[in-house]
């Protein structure tokens, strides 16, 4: 009906409603007090006056030679920053003072008229499906000077913008003009810098909302940053970096892997860093970095300055949240039923460091209660963690023991032991293991049972090596009890998932898994046992040690200290009705040779090998004596895999590649890659890291698999029969259906899984 009711209208009926409409919009601009937040209130009727889809205010930085978004209307809340030059529509009118109306910002003919050098920029409509086509711009003057550009986008109705629309943008370009100037002025009269006008001048709060988070805070009792956090849904990046550009410093946001300087806390207290808001973060090259709540506090900083002792310092900001949370990662602030905190175990330990002992003397024992709880709180912050590995490294001299954390295959810094209890450190763990703590000059090789020691049923495999300087590495890995993953949740294709699934269900025969160390064999075995433990079939299992436990499943844990080792079980196996076997590895030439005569004589096998590929494989059975007539006949077939990083499915970004990234994509490949059905056009998105509060800003979180798998087929049995060498056997693996581990790899970097570059770094073929 309104339609209806306007189109009545004569045309100067209709001109009188435009120039009262937009007479309306400049009072209120010119009467307001604070020009962000009218221009909000307005945005609406802004753009039903030019019948336009976007709006866009920017202001020029003089010193950086830009103009930046101060206010957008219909679009992204991101800052724009474009420079002051003839490359850009809004850029020009910035230049020159000139006003733009093209109709198709695509048209470089158009574009060409106003400038030669003029382009478009299409990159964020490609990023967000947005399609530019008609731009109007004006320059914000004020007298001579411009201090700004006034910007429309998109006409309704897809013509031009009108003769009308260009001369109502300048008028309202000129009542912008004074408005920003007059708010300038009051700005400089109103006083110094706030922390929060990043926030403001980005249009994330508003003065009035600003006013109200004070009151807020202080009727709560919390600070401001938090009002923002809780209840204005203000994105924490964006107030660190408000505080930021205020205190002239980096801003640090909490970080679960950051790793805890152990040299630092024993001088402080929790409680006193806790009252004051500061934590240290690290120390190198002398200088100390420091995380403060407000960088501008003299006091603070002499005091800092008092408590530790440094050639130089760095300072960076924080919000109160992130500090606290530091500290009680820091000190590991404990559960109700923990052993306690970093900061009650370390102090008490004796954090006067005394430059004249020996460093060989005996500073600690390594029973002493504080070295027993230091190691119990280790392994616990491992377990929590995720981690797969714990490295704990002293280092020379009077240095201290370095501890990581190897987490979703890649090693993190976890914490430094001071270098006087770093011995004790390592003698607590070797007792633990059932070690020889004297024996200090070759590797050894245990286990620690750790909830003798702690309320944690675990198991850890433990591996000390001695290193230079008389020190000894020690390395364990977690060996927490698990549940099979199903087959069908492995992201496996078809082929190769149809191809297992009728491997494991045929009566006799040998399969291998195959990788390196910690590459998720042991898990891939339990899967496929998991898919045929059935009532019915009889399944023995040979590991060290025992990591996944199923119901069904008969289990033992070899000993090869009392020589009941793998090829012992396998022996056993044979006479106690098998229908399955499955061996934790196979080292060597008796445990194979075993293997193949049950697969010869009715048994399903199952075991791993530590090869790189698939074809590898076989050649490495034959290079250890297997008769190949036997080998062949067994063999069902070879799966080889690598666990490689995922991207982190919270903030992972989409991007579009260029044809140079999607053609080297496809010449790694090195197969048939249209097959893969991923055409290079102008809709395809791959992903790349990005980081955020859940993947620790590191881009990735948790591990996929990668495979390759060798069929076991005929013309393969004949070239095993003929000890074909091992580029024979790929190049009939690849005709008979194998995608090799970098094929799979980059299949999962097309599905948006994993990057490129996580993939080259598991595998080369």
């Amino acid at each position: 009906m309104e339609a209806k009711a306007k189109n009545d209208l004569s045309d100067d009926q209709k001109k009188l409603i435009y120039y009262k409409a937009l007479n309306d919009i400049g009072n209120q601009i010119h009467a307001a007090k604070n020009i962000d937040e009218i221009l909000i209130s307005l945005k609406d009727n802004i753009l039903s006056l030019f019948e336009a889809d976007r709006i866009t205010i920017y202001v020029v930085d003089v010193k950086k030679r830009e103009i930046y978004s101060r206010f957008k209307g219909g679009g992204d809340t991101v800052e724009i920053r474009v420079p002051i030059n003839n490359k850009s529509l809004s850029g020009y009118t910035a230049a020159n003072a000139q006003i733009t109306n093209v109709v198709n910002s695509y048209d470089s003919t158009e574009l060409a008229m106003i400038n030669k050098d003029l382009s478009f920029d299409s990159t964020w409509d490609k990023k967000s499906g947005y399609s530019t086509k008609q731009i109007l711009t004006v320059p914000i003057l004020y007298k001579k000077y411009v201090i700004g550009v006034l910007q429309l986008v998109n006409k309704k109705n897809g013509d031009r913008f009108t003769l009308d629309d260009q001369n109502s943008a300048v008028e309202m370009a000129k009542v912008l003009g004074i408005a920003f100037f007059n708010q300038n002025k009051m700005t400089k009269k109103r006083g110094k810098k706030t922390r929060f006008d990043y926030l403001l001048k980005n249009n994330l709060i508003t003065d009035k909302e600003l006013q109200q988070a004070i009151t807020s805070a202080r009727a709560q009792r919390k600070s401001v940053e938090s009002i923002f956090l809780n209840e204005m849904k203000v994105k924490k990046t964006d107030i660190g970096q408000s505080l930021a550009e205020y205190y002239k410093c980096n801003y640090v946001p909490f970080d679960n892997n950051y790793p805890i300087p152990g040299d630092l806390l024993p001088r402080v207290k929790q409680i006193f860093l806790k009252r004051n808001l500061w934590v240290p973060l690290a120390k190198e090259d002398g200088k100390v970095k420091i995380l403060i709540d407000d960088p501008q506090r003299l006091d603070k900083i002499d005091t800092i300055k008092s408590l530790i002792k440094a050639k130089e310092y760095e300072f960076a900001v924080g919000l109160k949240e992130d500090i606290l949370q530091f500290l009680d990662y820091f000190y590991g602030t404990p559960p109700p039923d923990d052993e306690g905190s970093i900061d009650e175990i370390l102090g008490k330990l004796d954090s006067d460091e005394d430059e004249d002992l020996d460093d060989g003397a005996d500073m600690l024992t390594e029973d002493d209660s504080a070295i027993v709880q230091l190691v119990n709180k280790i392994i616990l912050d491992g377990y929590k963690k995720n981690c797969s590995d714990i490295h704990i490294e002293p280092q020379l001299g009077k240095l201290g023991a370095e501890i990581r954390f190897r987490i979703d295959g890649a090693c993190q810094k976890y914490q430094t032991v001071p270098y006087q209890y770093k011995r004790a450190v390592v003698s607590r763990l070797k007792i633990m293991s059932d070690l020889d703590i004297s024996e200090r000059r070759k590797p050894q090789d245990g286990k620690i049972q750790f909830k003798k020691f702690a309320p944690l049923d675990i198991e850890l495999r433990v591996a000390s090596l001695p290193t230079v300087g008389g020190e000894e590495d020690i390395v364990m890995r977690i060996l927490a009890a698990g549940e099979p993953i199903p087959l069908e949740a492995m992201g496996m294709s078809k082929r190769d998932n149809d191809l297992i699934l009728e491997k494991i269900a045929t009566p006799y025969g040998i399969f291998l898994v195959v990788g390196p160390t910690g590459s998720g064999k042991t898990t891939t075995l339990h899967s496929a046992l998991a898919h045929i433990n059935k009532p019915e079939t009889k399944i023995w299992t040979a590991e060290d040690p025992v990591e996944i436990t199923q119901k069904g499943l008969r289990q033992v844990q070899v000993q090869p200290k009392i020589d009941f080792d793998f090829a012992a079980a396998m022996r056993a196996f044979l006479r106690a009705d098998p229908d399955v076997i499955m061996v934790g590895e196979m080292r060597d030439h008796e445990t194979v040779s075993t293997g193949i005569e049950a697969s010869l004589t009715g048994h399903l096998v199952f075991s791993t090998l530590h090869t790189n590929s698939a074809p590898e494989t076989i050649t490495r059975l034959l290079d250890m004596g297997m008769d190949p007539f036997n080998f062949a006949d067994a063999l069902l077939g070879v799966l080889a895999q690598r666990l490689v990083r995922t991207l982190c499915k919270s903030c992972k970004e989409a991007y579009h590649p260029d044809r140079k990234e999607y053609d080297m994509l496809a010449k790694q490949y090195a197969g048939d890659f249209d097959a893969l059905g991923f055409p290079y056009s102008e809709d395809l998105k791959l992903y790349r890291a990005n980081g955020c509060d859940k993947c620790a800003n590191t881009g990735y979180k948790g591990r996929t698999c990668l495979m390759e798998i060798l069929d076991g087929t005929d013309d393969m049995k004949t070239l095993i029969q003929q000890k074909a060498l091992m580029e024979d056997l790929r190049e009939r693996a690849v005709k008979d259906g194998m995608t090799t581990l970098m094929q799979d790899g980059i299949r999962k970097v097309l599905l948006g899984v994993t990057d490129i570059l996580q993939v080259r770094k598991v595998c080369i073929k």
